[in-house]
């Protein structure tokens, strides 16, 4: 699967943005889906997660409250809501896909194999 993310940009502190990724090549909703960030000097983590149905969802304590990952099947595309944004978001945000049969989100990053090529996100104070 491929993976083609958008929606970053420059926006002032407690703005919002809404990241999409969207996904050709295989059947999407095989997949469980998650969004990645990597900040300047820091090591990539897992912000949130979502099963191939979209009913079950997972948190980075960070942004939880604050984020909403969602899904549509029938465009092939994963989103990322980011309300209240805080400078310490400013980060390249990826998404990621892993091919399962269940309908589990997981927040293991060894488990994702595609990947998309980043937006950056810039949230200044």
């Amino acid at each position: 699967v491929q993976l083609q993310a958008s929606g970053g940009g420059l926006v002032q502190a407690g703005g919002s943005l809404r990241l999409s990724c969207i996904a050709s090549g295989r059947t999407f909703s095989n997949y469980r889906m998650g969004w990645f960030r990597q900040a300047p000097g820091k090591e990539r983590e897992i912000v949130t997660a979502i099963s191939r149905s979209g009913g079950y969802t997972l948190y980075a304590d960070s942004v939880k409250g604050r984020f909403t990952i969602s899904r549509d099947n029938a465009k092939n595309t994963v989103y990322l809501q980011m309300n209240s944004l805080k400078p310490e978001d400013t980060a390249v945000y990826y998404c990621a896909a892993d091919w399962v049969t269940a309908d589990r989100a997981t927040m293991t990053s060894t488990h994702y194999d595609y990947w998309g090529q980043g937006t950056l996100v810039t949230v200044s104070s």
